[in-house]
């Protein structure tokens, strides 16, 4: 089906059309997955909502901007995928599925994420990089078990001392931002195992190397005076990485990191909740 036939189609609700949309997907998938990536809908087919067993829902790389209530009767989903869309508000009925751990929200038209979100206790990965958020929103300050935190390419310039309420964080991406400083609520994170602050306006590190939990810092394309010192046994991604503890007076090197060092999986490849 071409991609603009697609989009015609998502326009008529008749029951014809949609099933035509949904390449007759008349029952949910043995697996508990359904896939409607890249298909230019402007709506959600209603008729997802009936797969009550669903757990996995992948919606990337559409038209999106609004979802249907009928959406909270999937109350088994584990999984949602609503990046790449053109949602400028997260829509509500979203924070109503308690049992999600994964919820994918970059490259959209967020300024800002709602109170309610606080109702997703489960969830362990949260992505929402590449919005339009000028500050971290505090509500996710309060995602308990959050373990993965996807923050880059946003316009961030601090971010909350509630941060270190997040026992659980283990991963914080921060690539793309306006930090001009290191983020101080980072140095009361012990737990925190990989630190990315790539790409930002940090011109001096403070010291890393009271963070046992540490294991990979990137720093990199930042007008920084200093490498951060870090404990043994930690990588550093960065000008003068490969020297330890502290950097020599010689020429900086520059390491570019790699898309394996730095996660950011495909549309048709997102992790699996842990």
């Amino acid at each position: 089906m071409g991609n603009s036939l697609k989009a015609v189609v998502a326009f008529v609700p008749s029951d014809e059309c949609q099933k035509y949309l949904l390449e007759d997907l008349e029952e949910m998938p043995v697996d508990k997955m359904v896939d409607l990536s890249g298909r230019q809908l402007r709506r959600l087919p209603l008729h997802i909502c009936s797969f009550r067993e669903l757990v996995k829902l992948y919606l990337s790389d559409n038209n999106l901007n609004h979802l249907p209530p009928e959406l909270e009767q999937l109350q088994n989903l584990q999984i949602l995928a609503l990046d790449f869309n053109n949602f400028k508000a997260l829509p509500l009925v979203v924070c109503t599925l308690k049992q999600l751990c994964i919820l994918y929200l970059g490259n959209n038209k967020l300024c800002s994420l709602p109170l309610e979100l606080r109702l997703l206790q489960n969830l362990k990965t949260l992505w929402i990089e590449s919005n339009c958020l000028q500050y971290l929103p505090e509500v996710v300050c309060e995602l308990s078990l959050l373990k993965t935190l996807h923050a880059g390419s946003n316009a961030l310039r601090t971010l909350p001392a509630q941060l270190r309420c997040l026992q659980e964080l283990r991963t914080i991406w921060l690539s793309g931002n306006l930090l001009s400083e290191f983020p101080p609520v980072l140095l009361d994170m012990p737990f925190l195992e990989v630190i990315d602050v790539d790409r930002n306006s940090i011109r001096f590190f403070p010291s890393l190397a009271h963070l046992p939990g540490l294991k990979l810092v990137i720093y990199d394309h930042n007008p920084c005076r200093n490498a951060p010192k870090v404990a043994k046994g930690v990588r550093r991604v960065g000008r003068w990485s490969e020297e330890t503890p502290e950097p020599r007076k010689r020429s900086g090197a520059v390491i570019e990191i790699t898309f394996d060092e730095k996660p950011s999986p495909p549309l048709a490849a997102k992790p699996e909740p842990e």
